[in-house]
């Protein structure tokens, strides 16, 4: 079976990356994937220190950073058939958090050097972003450059954006663009010719419709309940 990796790259559990992420996983099992989601932020993840910079062989898997969560999340990552990453923006780019694990990735390209292969090459790739200000595209555009990069391949409609403040869940164009990052990514994970690979403006009502909708909200509603508390010490929130 296909093997997707949904990293969620937002701290908050309840936010408009995840509610997205959600919709995209439900799309990639929907299309008979395995899917496996990771919350970064559950992660220590410590930066890159360069040592590609220094000695380029040095760079390699695992990762010479051994005494964080990083090797555990990149072997995740070279288990997979298929990676689906959402994002807050932060500054026009990703979270910091996501940052590091990309950075730390370079040990998965660099393998070139080492046995002649990327561990990333062959993977098929799908971003999601939101926030409130203009930095969507920023963020996405950054994601999808590295990610071909690495060796990744993306699909065509493997992205997806909310720009706002509300409840992503109650845009259809949000809503349905998240849909068809997580089907196509499945798909084409699964071997289906490009020429196939197609959006479908009808996927939200074969996953479900309203239900779908109902049923992810209640799920991040939970969370909220309990990630609110967890964080109300740090951060002034109205419970």
């Amino acid at each position: 079976m296909t093997r997707v990796l949904a990293i969620n790259a937002s701290p908050r559990k309840y936010g408009s990356s995840y509610k997205l992420l959600r919709v995209a996983v439900e799309a990639a099992r929907y299309a008979g994937a395995e899917v496996s989601v990771v919350h970064l932020y559950d992660y220590v993840v410590k930066p890159c220190i360069g040592c590609v910079s220094d000695e380029q062989l040095s760079c390699r898997f695992p990762c010479v950073v051994d005494d964080d969560d990083g090797n555990e999340l990149l072997k995740a990552v070279v288990k997979s058939d298929a990676i689906i990453v959402s994002t807050p923006v932060y500054w026009y780019g990703p979270s910091g958090q996501l940052k590091n694990l990309i950075d730390r990735m370079t040990s998965l390209e660099n393998m070139i050097f080492v046995s002649g292969r990327s561990l990333l090459e062959g993977k098929v790739g799908g971003f999601i972003a939101s926030g409130a200000g203009s930095g969507n595209i920023a963020a996405i555009s950054y994601l999808m450059v590295v990610a071909n990069s690495m060796g990744i391949l993306i699909p065509p409609w493997g992205l997806a954006y909310y720009l706002g403040q509300g409840d992503p869940l109650e845009s259809l164009e949000a809503v349905l663009d998240a849909a068809n990052v997580g089907y196509l990514v499945a798909r084409a994970a699964q071997g289906l010719h490009p020429k196939e690979l197609r959006y479908d403006p009808q996927l939200i009502g074969k996953l479900g419709g309203e239900e779908l909708i109902k049923r992810v909200s209640a799920e991040v509603e939970e969370l909220a309940a309990k990630e609110v508390k967890l964080r109300s010490h740090l951060i002034k929130i109205k419970l």
